[in-house]
């Protein structure tokens, strides 16, 4: 008889982005494991990217139970669509006006923890049935949006014979946007309250990062796994240096705090001492991108060389990675951003292209680059090391040898091999 496994997920395809992927294919895998698993999802939600493709990577051998959510972002969006998608995205502008600095301040202050919070109750009656013909079942909730794990909590206020497991994609209360939000004193001590209630009724906490397992392990006692995003796409068959233009390629989201005026003030440098590099260099940009860091390319005289793909199908965002010279990975130079690890370096790791990292220092993203071998991580002020390492690749790229590297160290993201670590934590919660 398999073990009853029930997934409450807020982003679930055709939603895009990596906290799809996370648990789409959790759920694929732990089917193999000897699980029954059911995954609740919302229907008709209001998904800031839509990727159709990830249809038709949902599994037949898992039930879905489909909950209907009252979006507030379609009521704001009757007011203003862009801007409304643009906050949805995590695209706060430096400049707001008056109408979107009232939203910022509702989402802030009026939905504690985030938007879909209304989602809980309806859940909670969705899954009744559920929780009435399936005897010890595990229950995994798995945030942002936070609001998730409450049914996790509210359901430990009132039934007992299941465990419940609650998935940090990202930290709650310390995570970077947060100060943006213009967060009022009453609404963060709910925030704070409602994570460490959180934290202390779950019978597992799983992490992504090892900082904001040590951050929570400061907190609770509640014992902690620390597991990764990973990759599912083939690895690389080949090093060889791809075709075409010297291509660096940024793939995912750019936030307007995400700007690093360092990148583009290298890359300025090296086109000004060289009109060849500037001749067959290309900065490639896919996915959503702010304005203020398209603006900030130009000003620095990059227009020329800026090619915006837009936001792109997940197997056309693993071309683009295949095909570039070298990735970049970008993150906010902050203290609050070392715990962040980007879904999307793992597929960066299985494309065996060079990675061009820049964020804080000693982040969880500068060990991950340096344990395997795939690229060169810098901070803020290593601007002259960031220019010798382009340059250095550049002149690789001339000679055709601008070759990435296939390491054995990657094959432990494999999310197959993630979602064996996964099955025995949730075997360990039953001991």
């Amino acid at each position: 008889m398999k073990n009853p496994v029930l997934i409450i997920a807020y982003y679930w395809p055709p939603a895009g982005g990596p906290g799809v992927q996370r648990w789409l294919k959790f759920a694929t895998y732990l089917g193999r494991h000897n699980f029954d698993v059911t995954v609740v999802v919302p229907d008709n939600a209001d998904y800031p990217v839509v990727d159709e493709s990830l249809i038709a990577e949902v599994p037949d051998h898992i039930s879905i139970i489909k909950v209907p959510i009252n979006e507030p972002s379609r009521l704001a969006s009757s007011l203003s669509r862009k801007r409304t998608k643009n906050l949805q995205k995590g695209i706060l502008p430096k400049n707001a006006g008056p109408l979107q600095r009232a939203m910022i301040w509702m989402r802030g202050n009026l939905f504690v923890p985030d938007a879909r919070v209304g989602w809980k109750s309806r859940v909670l009656k969705g899954i009744h049935p559920y929780l009435l013909a399936h005897k010890n079942p595990t229950i995994i909730t798995t945030g942002p949006p936070h609001s998730i794990h409450l049914v996790g909590l509210e359901l430990k206020k009132k039934y007992t014979g299941f465990k419940w497991l609650a998935d940090f994609r990202d930290p709650w209360t310390t995570i970077g946007y947060h100060k943006h939000l213009k967060i009022g004193t009453r609404a963060q001590k709910k925030h704070e309250r409602l994570e460490q209630e959180v934290l202390d009724s779950a019978d597992m906490i799983i992490v992504t990062s090892p900082h904001t397992g040590r951050e929570f392990a400061s907190k609770s006692s509640t014992p902690i796994q620390v597991i990764t995003n990973g990759f599912d796409i083939t690895t690389a068959s080949t090093t060889r240096q791809p075709d075409g233009a010297f291509t660096l390629s940024h793939v995912g989201t750019l936030l307007s705090d995400r700007n690093p005026l360092v990148l583009w003030e290298v890359l300025a440098d090296l086109c000004n001492d060289d009109a060849s590099f500037k001749a067959v260099f290309q900065l490639q940009l896919a996915g959503n991108v702010s304005d203020e860091i398209i603006d900030s390319i130009k000003e620095y005289g990059l227009g020329t060389n800026l090619k915006q793909l837009g936001y792109l199908s997940h197997q056309e965002a693993v071309e683009v990675m295949f095909n570039s010279q070298c990735l970049l990975l970008i993150e906010i130079d902050s203290h609050d951003t070392k715990a962040i690890i980007p879904g999307k370096i793992f597929e960066y790791f299985a494309s065996a292209r060079p990675i061009i990292a820049i964020g804080p220092k000693d982040a969880d993203i500068e060990n991950l680059i340096q344990h395997t071998h795939s690229g060169q991580y810098f901070n803020y002020l290593e601007k002259q090391n960031l220019k010798n390492y382009i340059l250095e690749k550049y002149k690789l790229y001339k000679n055709g040898n601008n070759e990435g590297q296939l390491n054995d160290n990657i094959t432990s993201y494999k999310r197959e091999n993630l979602s064996k670590t996964l099955a025995k934590t949730i075997a360990y919660t039953w001991e």
